[in-house]
């Protein structure tokens, strides 16, 4: 999988591909990320890629031309299957689009950041608009981090057990059951009998059950899923 970034604060994205699972991914040429800052497709002196919009308002608002420039330099290098903008507005990002959006060979996300982009480029050139909650951020960078760390992980080799990233909270639109480590007992504090019988099939029938029941108390509307 490559993945292009388009951003106007490339050191925010820094850090977060240069550590733990994201950094292995990378290094073991599992997944590609390049960050490309939009000042460098600017015609001016400035290397405004910012202006006023028409009709008036607060707040300034990312222009078209040089997020085609952009675009269209990396679009006539490969194919991609996606071109996604991070934007509060955006659909919620959940486990189902994590999984999709890994089977994926070449993405585009592009971040949000100001009162927003230019109208035309949603209407031109995004496919696809995602956010990782309703709330606003200064930009769409650490929501971009989130939604590559959701899709990377997922891609074959990237964690050292293969069945791990299947059995992660929200998979199935469930909470994790709780989960136990030594001490068998701390300060009167017990592991529960049953996961020391061997009888795998009841550990997993149990931990379903309490997957459930947490789900249930907790967040609900994740059953009607």
């Amino acid at each position: 999988m490559r993945i292009d970034i388009i951003t106007v604060l490339p050191e925010l994205l820094k850090s977060p591909f240069e550590a733990s699972i994201l950094k292995r991914a990378i290094e073991a040429n599992l997944v590609e990320v390049h960050t490309h800052n939009l000042r460098d497709y600017t015609t001016d002196n400035y290397k405004s890629v910012d202006d006023y919009q028409f009709g008036g308002g607060a707040g300034m608002v990312m222009m078209v031309e040089p997020i085609d420039k952009c675009i269209t330099k990396l679009k006539s290098e490969r194919d991609y299957d996606e071109i996604i903008y991070m934007t509060p507005d955006g659909e919620t990002l959940k486990q189902s689009i994590a999984n999709e959006m890994s089977l994926k060979k070449n993405i585009i996300i592009l971040c949000g950041h100001y009162k927003g982009v230019d109208q035309r480029v949603r209407d031109h050139f995004i496919t696809r608009e995602i956010s990782i909650g309703d709330y606003v951020l200064s930009g769409g960078e650490l929501g971009a981090a989130v939604f590559c760390d959701a899709i990377i992980r997922l891609i074959p080799g990237v964690l050292g057990n293969e069945t791990s990233a299947l059995t992660d909270s929200f998979q199935d639109n469930l909470l994790a059951p709780p989960i136990y480590t030594r001490p068998r007992e701390y300060k009167s504090w017990k592991v529960p009998d049953l996961l020391f019988s061997g009888n795998f099939p009841e550990i997993e029938k149990w931990r379903e059950e309490q997957a459930y029941q947490r789900t249930k108390d907790r967040r609900p509307d994740l059953l009607n899923d």
